[in-house]
């Protein structure tokens, strides 16, 4: 004769595991499913330690503010010359093409960098021109720096990727750029990066490499350019 099943019904704490047993079900808590709910909101980013640094090693994708506020995507010439007299912050793909984003990420100009909101995700920061120069040093100087930095092959970079070796998984990609005046150039052969520090009042800081050497060189742009970024980790 088959035993008969208990009918409990208390509920018993499984200690350490946040479940609870009531008779022979075990059911999660409203304090579990509140931390997974919070957990599965939470965007994590692949980076590489380059020296004391840690670095995303993708091009940031990001169209709202670190607050939530939407960054306006521009597709036409006219409304991004518009941006630039307005001084306001934009991004968009690279001709405009989504399929580009999935590769290169977005292109934005100096304003959405600087934006108070944000642009950067939670725990991350764009770096200063004096944390890219960190970055290059520890690499060796700018001569070298860029083929430590840039994918290998020929996937995304033209011949010849001169130097690449990518030996700091940092996997820069050639993203090209946008102009004041909107029109786009240099996918395949440049990539540039911001900083987030201003040289005067019409331009800041980056850096550029180049398909055909080794460089990772300190680079002037107008606020008005379309540039890739690459995020910092905060440090604790």
């Amino acid at each position: 004769m088959p035993e008969e099943e208990t009918n409990n019904n208390s509920l018993v704490p499984i200690q350490n595991t946040g479940l609870i047993k009531v008779g022979n079900i075990i059911k999660i808590t409203d304090k579990v499913l509140k931390e997974y709910s919070e957990r599965a909101l939470e965007v994590f980013y692949k980076s590489v330690i380059i020296g004391d640094q840690e670095w995303m090693i993708e091009n940031l994708n990001v169209d709202h503010f670190r607050n939530g506020e939407p960054i306006p995507e521009i597709k036409t010439d006219e409304e991004w010359e518009k941006a630039e007299d307005e001084c306001k912050p934009a991004w968009c793909y690279y001709d405009n093409d989504p399929e580009n984003g999935k590769i290169y990420g977005k292109l934005y100009n100096w304003f959405a960098v600087n934006d108070p909101r944000g642009l950067a995700p939670e725990g991350w920061y764009v770096p200063s021109d004096a944390e890219l120069t960190t970055l290059t040093t520890y690499l060796g100087g700018e001569s070298i720096a860029g083929g430590k930095l840039k994918e290998v092959g020929f996937n995304h970079w033209i011949i010849p990727n001169e130097g690449a070796t990518n030996e700091t998984g940092f996997t820069a990609l050639p993203s090209g750029f946008r102009r004041g005046n909107g029109a786009f150039d240099n996918i395949g052969d440049h990539g540039y990066w911001w900083s987030s520090t201003e040289f005067h009042t019409t331009g800041a800081w980056g850096r550029s490499m180049i398909y055909d050497g080794s460089n990772a060189s300190r680079y002037y742009g107008y606020k008005t350019f379309g540039l890739s970024v690459r995020c910092i980790k905060d440090k604790l």
